[in-house]
């Protein structure tokens, strides 16, 4: 402050002598009113008004679960990403025993009740979770006391995969800009290969050296369709508003044409989503590819779940969202591979002799040109692909 005051001193002192007015030292504590009136001024301009923020805002606002909790255990708040994670909202959970969130879970309720006993603020890294509607997921755990009239917990939940799959995503995409150029850095030069191959042909008069052009030229067509498979559709999306409900069901009645009815679909939709922007064909096509891979891999005999809810906060490609829809593709067949779910959306990706390992790939693609972010769990008895698009309009990509 007596640094601003030099220098506004030095300011005023050059204003007088510029404009031949008498400068009076005496008028010290004028010239010290005129500096914090002018100081005050500038700070005004700056400081925030943080009585536009509320607590509730700002907690419905994050993306880490928060839940309070009574010395027994039971819930007194949760905020909207809990309300998310556990499928269950705030006025379900009030005064439920937390047990009843994750039932059969002993660990963490020992470091609740630790916590309680001592009084001391315990952080768990990298915890396992199972939530009944969402089966295992990983989580940092951090719990306190609340310093308020009667003693309470405070509870966060960091969920872990999340995060691991934005970075997948992050990451995925970068790779997918590789690959796409060097598909076309490929595809470019064997148009002018095939039209070599077929030159030389009509120079060749035996039979037997034309067979070895032919073998140029089918491969070279071999190698065309595949990077054009790679590099996916050219047309720019079509977006509409649509309802989502209507894209599983056409895929549904595709699907059930080419199946038996040893092969079962369960729908559980959430018949409050409003309309998605989206392009209606790409998302056919997106669903249809994933179905299709779960009746391959369960031979066509078992149970396909068709699943929408609404998902709140969210984060796609360092974008945020307040509101977007989960679709979930949910099969009881025999799992992925561990060895294939890290590489899972890469091209030339598969886990059958006959696949190509383009299917996921592409459907990777279309979910990024709507705006979207796909993901998938596994292990024997459960495949879940998870599907997510904002409910917000996007400009084109």
């Amino acid at each position: 402050m007596v640094g601003l005051f030099k220098l506004f001193h030095t300011q005023l002192y050059y204003y007088h002598w510029n404009h031949n007015l008498k400068y009076d030292v005496t008028f010290g504590a004028y010239k010290w009113s005129v500096f914090c009136r002018w100081q005050a001024m500038n700070l005004n301009d700056k400081l925030i008004n943080v009585e536009q923020f509320s607590s509730d805002d700002v907690l419905e606002s994050l993306t880490t679960a928060i839940l309070v909790l009574d010395t027994n255990l039971r819930v007194c708040y949760i905020n909207t990403s809990t309300e998310v994670m556990f499928e269950i909202s705030q006025r379900q959970a009030e005064h439920i025993p937390f047990q009843t969130l994750l039932p059969g879970e002993t660990h963490l309720l020992n470091s609740l009740r630790r916590v309680i006993s001592n009084g001391q603020a315990l952080i768990e890294r990298e915890i396992q979770l199972f939530l009944p509607a969402a089966g295992e997921i990983v989580v940092d755990c951090s719990i306190k006391m609340l310093d308020v009239a009667e003693p309470h917990l405070l509870v966060e939940l960091a969920q872990l995969d999340y995060q691991q799959r934005v970075n997948r995503d992050e990451n995925l995409h970068t790779q997918q800009q590789v690959v796409r150029g060097l598909a076309h850095e490929i595809k470019n030069p064997l148009g002018g290969l095939r039209g070599a191959a077929q030159l030389l042909e009509r120079q060749l008069d035996s039979d037997d050296l034309k067979e070895y052009t032919r073998i140029i030229i089918n491969e070279a067509d071999r190698l065309q369709n595949l990077m054009t498979r790679m590099l996916g559709p050219y047309q720019q999306s079509e977006k509409q508003f649509l309802n989502i409900h209507e894209v599983l069901q056409r895929v549904r009645q595709l699907v059930d044409i080419e199946v038996d009815e040893r092969l079962q679909f369960i729908a559980d939709y959430d018949p409050s989503i409003p309309d998605l922007h989206a392009d209606f064909d790409q998302l056919i096509q997106i669903i249809l590819n994933i179905v299709r891979n779960a009746v391959q891999a369960m031979h066509g005999i078992g149970i396909i779940r068709l699943k929408t809810r609404i998902q709140r906060n969210l984060t796609i490609e360092k974008r945020f969202y307040k509101l977007g829809v989960l679709i979930e593709i949910e099969d009881n067949g025999p799992g992925i591979p561990k060895q294939l779910q890290d590489s899972l959306f890469y091209p030339l990706v598969t886990g059958r002799a006959d696949g190509t390992g383009l299917g996921l790939y592409l459907v990777q693609n279309l979910v990024q040109r709507n705006a979207g972010t796909v993901s998938c769990i596994s292990h024997a008895g459960q495949t879940i692909f998870s599907i997510i698009f904002p409910l917000e309009l996007n400009r084109e990509r």
